[in-house]
């Protein structure tokens, strides 16, 4: 079972949406095997990390992984060497035929394509989260917004 999130970078963590989460994971993985899909940037990503990591603590069968946008030199010294270590895993879906500049709202689209199930923060219409979670609607996921909003 593969379980993406998707969330505005801008966000404050808040006890009810850390227990939403888990809660959901609790219900829908329980002890079976998961990997959890995570991008990495922004106050979302780190708080979705967060709470798969607690949730990993009591259901070892999860694995934490980032998913990639680049797979340069530069960024696998700059920014993979610190990752390696927040993460179970690092995996890079193959973009290269993508142009950088639109390297990880390509990357969002993979993760929702092989994702079972979308945990996501949206509070408004528009961005590379909003965009991402629409994607997730146009492919009929299973999503989760913690706001409860439906746009």
């Amino acid at each position: 079972m593969i379980i993406t999130f998707c969330g505005h970078s801008q966000y404050t963590e808040t006890i009810e949406d850390e227990q939403k989460i888990i809660s959901f994971l609790k219900e829908l993985v329980g002890d079976q095997h998961a990997e959890l899909y995570l991008g990495g940037y922004g106050s979302f990503d780190a708080f979705a990390r967060k709470c798969g990591r607690k949730y990993q603590e009591t259901h070892p069968n999860t694995k934490l992984i980032f998913i990639t946008p680049y797979i340069t030199v530069e960024y696998q010294k700059n920014y993979l060497d610190y990752n390696k270590d927040l993460y179970d895993e690092i995996l890079y879906p193959n973009l290269e035929d993508k142009p950088l500049k639109f390297a990880i709202s390509y990357r969002n689209k993979w993760m929702v394509e092989q994702a079972d199930y979308v945990i996501a923060y949206i509070t408004r219409d528009y961005g590379g989260a909003y965009q991402t979670y629409k994607y997730a609607k146009k492919k009929k996921k299973y999503i989760l917004n913690l706001t409860g909003k439906q746009l």
